[in-house]
């Protein structure tokens, strides 16, 4: 969990990088996103997640694996985000 979000732009598209929490779905995956943010007032580093569906079309995403995802359009209620790549796979 140790894992920061790192972002990239390509275009108006932004690029994070998470691990899989979940892949229950048929070619949809959860990936969870952890954020360093400096508090404000006490400028101390506070961790935020944040929990993203990405589309996975062929399902070869597992739980546990660290993947790479970008914005796309909307291809469901909540999936807005596709997968890139998969950066390191769970042992």
């Amino acid at each position: 969990m140790s894992d920061v979000a790192q972002t990239e732009k390509q275009g108006n598209k932004r690029m994070l990088v998470g691990n899989v929490v979940s892949d229950k779905c048929d070619k949809t995956i959860v990936v969870q996103v952890n954020t360093l943010v400096m508090h404000p007032l006490y400028k101390k580093y506070i961790s935020r997640r944040k929990k993203f569906m990405a589309h996975d079309a062929n399902n070869e995403c597992q739980i546990g694996d660290k993947v790479q995802i970008v914005e796309s359009r909307p291809l469901s209620a909540r999936k807005r985000w596709s997968l890139v790549k998969v950066l390191e796979k769970a042992v």
